[in-house]
């Protein structure tokens, strides 16, 4: 960030350019992977006070795409995401730490099926950029790993040949493209 800019900056998601993703153990043996919309978030930097720096954002879990229709009503149903009785997935940060020039720790309140967890991001910052139409832009991308279990999504099935149909740990990766606001 130049120094001419204000110390702090706000910065909206752009949902048109930016998507969750997340990856789970199927059967023990693959990995199933699926994408979600990020439908509104904020960003607030604060370059001289990294700590006062903050993250919101909302993932309408109705929007669960794993190229499978089948899975995808499976997954919006009661055994998982409940998406009819919790339409959105929320994370409202509570602590924010530099790593380095692009690498940030972000935790936060995770808020989906109707339980609220602590969770940490590893974010790393791919930059900023003033785009075609004169707007400021920032790239991220966030991870973190969850036992989908903390959160009361327990449905599961045994194998015959031991192990379970679907892992409880979930990575999630999400790329946010953010527009300046200020």
């Amino acid at each position: 960030m130049s120094t001419t800019q204000a110390k702090t900056s706000t910065w909206a998601i752009d949902s048109a350019h930016s998507a969750g993703e997340f990856s789970v153990r199927h059967m023990m043996i693959s990995t199933v992977r699926g994408h979600f919309r990020i439908t509104e978030g904020q960003i607030v930097i604060n370059d001289e006070n990294h700590t006062a720096s903050s993250v919101t954002a909302t993932i309408d879990p109705k929007s669960l795409n794993t190229r499978e229709e089948k899975r995808d009503a499976h997954l919006q149903s009661g055994d998982f995401f409940e998406a009819e009785k919790y339409p959105a997935i929320t994370f409202q940060s509570t602590r924010v730490e530099k790593v380095s020039d692009t690498d940030w720790k972000v935790f936060g309140n995770l808020t989906f099926h109707g339980v609220t967890k602590e969770v940490a991001l590893e974010v790393e910052e791919g930059g900023e950029i003033k785009d075609p139409y004169g707007k400021q832009r920032r790239g991220f991308t966030a991870e973190t790993t969850i036992n989908r279990s903390d959160w009361g999504v327990t449905y599961n099935a045994a194998l015959e040949a031991g192990g379970v149909m679907v892992s409880d740990k979930v990575k999630i990766t999400l790329d946010i493209s953010a527009v300046r606001q200020d």
